[in-house]
């Protein structure tokens, strides 16, 4: 008996698209996504929209049909020697741009360090703040998607898994990415996947080349998603699947692919889903 395909809810950085948000709208309703993903619009990051801003947005995706699967906060990513309430008086307006655009995720980060400090050095001030933010967003049934970002405390899946355990809150889960991990020298699935999989919410579909570190087309570098994306859905995983290309240049704000690039990310992930029995919606 052949098995069910996988039903994925596909999404996307819409900034990578272009900055004004009705394009980038237009380009993932045409790629085939339901969703997108808000890091900025108009060239204003998230943290800093305002409450008419946000609802201009919420209006014209309301207009195109497409849902937001997350919220891409920049909280975090910040050095872990600013005080506490710093990132929650952040992640307070943010979960209000959340709820103003309908969904339950904010994605997040784990801190940078100074320099001359070790990554041992800053854990428990990382999990102090993990804590607190976890604590915020689940009094406001809010939940934090933690990214494995390059240069983070939790920049690798050991460490990852340390802030999972250690906060223990159903409030804070992971964004699970493959082209960060390939960029610290981690295999994603052969070394991450089976630490991770139990807190694994959300997936950010980005590849990379193990030897520069850059940024390529899933299935084109050295990120396993092809085996990553086989467990998945052999595992009865059925939620987004986020495209961040990172294919032109970084900006201040994120990364930039493009229409084009964007484009060409979209179907080579596509191919990889489609070889494994997952469908894209």
């Amino acid at each position: 008996m052949t098995q069910p395909s996988a039903v994925w809810s596909l999404s996307g950085f819409g900034d990578e698209v272009d900055p004004d948000p009705a394009i980038q709208a237009a380009v993932l309703l045409a790629l085939g996504a339901s969703h997108i993903e808000v890091r900025s619009a108009w060239g204003t990051n998230v943290s800093e929209l305002e409450p008419a801003d946000v609802e201009r947005l919420k209006a014209i995706l309301d207009d195109k049909g497409l849902k937001v699967s997350a919220v891409a906060s920049p909280i975090g990513k910040v050095d872990v020697s600013l005080p506490v309430e710093h990132e929650l008086g952040r992640l307070r307006q943010i979960i209000s741009v959340a709820k103003a655009l309908d969904t339950k995720y904010v994605r997040i980060f784990s801190f940078y360090r100074a320099e001359g400090q070790s990554q041992e050095d800053i854990r428990d001030a990382v999990i102090e703040r993990m804590g607190a933010l976890a604590a915020e967003a689940e009094a406001n049934g809010i939940i934090l998607l933690h990214e494995n970002e390059k240069g983070i405390y939790g920049d690798t899946p050991e460490r990852v898994l340390d802030i999972m355990e250690a906060v223990g809150s159903p409030a804070l889960r992971v964004a699970w990415d493959n082209a960060n991990f390939v960029r610290v020298g981690v295999k994603p699935y052969t070394q991450g996947y089976t630490l991770l999989r139990p807190y694994l919410e959300y997936f950010q579909v980005k590849d990379a080349l193990a030897t520069t570190g850059e940024v390529v087309p899933s299935g084109e570098g050295d990120g396993e998603l092809d085996e990553t994306i086989a467990a998945l859905a052999a595992d009865g995983y059925a939620g987004f699947a986020s495209l961040e290309p990172h294919l032109a240049a970084a900006h201040e704000l994120g990364g930039f692919s493009g229409p084009v690039a964007f484009g060409v990310a979209a179907r080579a992930f596509a191919g990889l889903a489609a070889k494994n029995g997952v469908r894209l919606a």
